[in-house]
């Protein structure tokens, strides 16, 4: 699936999300199953060269991907690593996943190495899919591949569950007909050309989490 097709449909959750944490210039912070490193690049442009972001994921490809793509940001570094064993060489403002706890054996893992690798008061970010929501001419997308096609209609209780303080959780679905941006990406993710059908993408839960500060000596 085309990480810029991908961004182009979902930036505005994405966007959204960023603005409402106020990510700054000097920020650290961690893009977790980045692939072709769109968000990691999104991520760059606001740190600055003052910040950093690492970019982690567990397939080896993915450290070429992000080299192109991030190519102008040093202040990216990228690490072939799984979610579940995250482990960085230092403390971070923000940990962020985006279409990742989907397709992970155990999610709740995840969500908590990314708590751990979060300073006291700064924030995990997941944005995940209700992939059965998505509608196609009225009729229910969906995705059997995906080990948990619909973790996003979960997403606010595991983050809760991971120790975090959930401040803010919503959900956006792309909508349009006929040619254009939702029906090219329907066609990377499921080969089927809805025509001239209205399509509804999978709603992505967004939820974000705060680390609370007494957990300095939990780290």
């Amino acid at each position: 699936m085309p990480n810029a097709l991908r961004d182009d449909v979902y930036r505005r959750p994405l966007a959204t999300a960023l603005d409402r944490l106020a990510v700054a210039p000097g920020w650290r912070c961690v893009d977790v199953g980045a692939g072709g490193g769109d968000v990691s690049v999104a991520l760059a442009e606001i740190v600055g060269h003052e910040g950093r972001v690492y970019a982690v994921d567990s397939d080896p490809r993915a450290r070429d991907e992000v080299a192109s793509a991030a190519a102008t940001f040093s202040q990216v570094l990228a690490i072939t690593q799984a979610g579940e064993d995250l482990l960085l060489p230092e403390a971070v403002d923000l940990a962020f996943c985006r279409f990742l706890l989907m397709h992970v054996v155990d999610p709740a893992v995840v969500l908590y190495r990314m708590r751990q690798a979060v300073r006291p008061g700064g924030w995990v970010v997941a944005q995940e899919p209700i992939t059965s929501a998505g509608r196609v001419g009225g009729v229910a997308l969906s995705m059997p591949r995906a080990r948990h096609p619909d973790i996003g209609a979960l997403l606010p209780a595991l983050v809760r569950d991971a120790g975090l303080d959930i401040v803010d959780a919503w959900a956006e679905a792309p909508a349009g007909v006929g040619p254009g941006p939702v029906t090219e990406y329907l066609g990377s993710l499921t080969d089927v050309d809805p025509g001239d059908d209205p399509v509804v993408l999978p709603p992505l839960v967004t939820v974000l989490g705060r680390v609370p500060d007494h957990l300095e000596g939990d780290r």
